[in-house]
Formats: structure tokens, C-alpha cells, sequence
């Protein structure tokens, strides 16, 4: 069975937004090394309806043979739930309109590698809830943002994790894994 796992980049007081504004100052070789390593495990990308739009608008536009990353979020079949996309324009692009943790568990059952998840904080969320989502990997940036969206809002339940994985990079970025306990 595939297991479904995210990864985020998320500020010391747990913003995830706009990881754009303030991430940049810590992307060195360590993280780098780190995320080609979560994309090299997975062999699909689901992603939630708003990371969707953000991504088909700009990863298309890349030049694949300049950029590795263009060229592998490009070529690799992407996943989406959402129940209001439904003609989406980004290749390799299937939708999953239906029952989500039903789509989900049937996604998890194809052969295959990993199911990488990039963004998408409230679809992570909702998995997290659902026990959906197999492993959770953290790059928490030795920033605090004092405002802005985060994983862990009011609402989201007792969720129990155990850390299984850990490494400090040396801009100070924390890569934390997690599965469930």
C-alpha cells in the first residue's frame, strides 16, 4: 500500500502561508538535498484545489530543461481534490470529485511509490484528521511570522504523533518527520 505524505514549510510559530516571503533566506543545499529526496520517494503529487491554481499557473511556464524541478512536476500525475475544478488545463492532472477519503484510500491501494504532497495546508489538515495521511515531514524555519495561516488551527482534534525522523540544517531549519502515534 502507498502511503501519502506531505511535506511543509512552516515558521517557528506555525505559519505555513506565503512560504514564498520568507522561506527564500534559508533554501540552501541541506534543504535542497532534502526536498529532491521527498520528490525522488513519490511518484505522484496530490495537491488541494487553491496549491493546484498557484502551481498550474506558474510550474507549466518553466522551462523543464533548465529547471529539474519544472520537469518533474510537470511530467509526474498529479492528483486534486477539489469539488469545483473540472476541466483542469495543467497536464497529467486528474481530478478527484467524489467522496475524498474514498478517492484517497482507493489512490493508496495503485501500485506505486509514494503520494508526495506539496502545500495544500488545509487538505493536509483534513488527512491529518481523517487518519489519511501516513507521514508528515515539517521544515520549521527559525522565523516567527506573528500572523498568517497554519497547520495546526483551532479545530483540528488530538492528533498524536510520533517523530521518526530528524535533522538540523545549518540555517537553522528543523526537518522533523512524523507519523501517527
Amino acid at each position: 500500500m502507498r502511503k501519502i505524505i506531505a511535506s511543509l514549510f512552516i515558521s517557528l510559530d506555525g505559519v505555513t502561508e506565503a512560504p514564498e516571503t520568507w522561506h527564500f533566506p534559508y533554501l540552501n543545499d541541506e534543504m535542497h538535498q532534502a526536498v529532491a529526496a521527498q520528490m525522488e520517494a513519490a511518484d505522484a503529487l496530490l495537491l488541494g484545489r487553491r496549491t493546484y491554481d498557484i502551481f498550474a499557473a506558474h510550474w507549466p511556464q518553466q522551462d523543464a530543461a533548465k529547471d529539474p524541478m519544472a520537469a518533474t512536476l510537470n511530467a509526474v500525475p498529479k492528483y486534486v481534490v477539489s469539488t469545483t475544478l473540472t476541466s483542469p488545463t495543467w497536464e497529467n492532472t486528474t481530478v478527484l470529485a467524489g467522496d475524498p477519503h474514498k478517492e484517497l484510500t482507493r489512490l493508496k491501494d495503485v501500485p506505486g511509490k509514494h503520494i508526495g504532497v506539496t502545500g495544500s495546508v488545509a487538505l493536509v489538515a483534513w488527512m491529518l484528521r481523517e487518519g489519511l495521511l501516513d507521514e508528515l515531514t515539517l521544515l520549521v524555519h527559525p522565523i516567527v511570522l506573528g500572523a498568517g495561516k497554519r497547520l495546526f488551527a483551532e479545530g483540528i482534534g488530538n492528533i498524536p504523533l510520533a517523530l521518526t525522523r530528524s535533522a538540523t540544517f545549518s540555517t537553522g531549519v528543523l526537518n522533523l518527520t512524523y507519523e501517527r502515534a
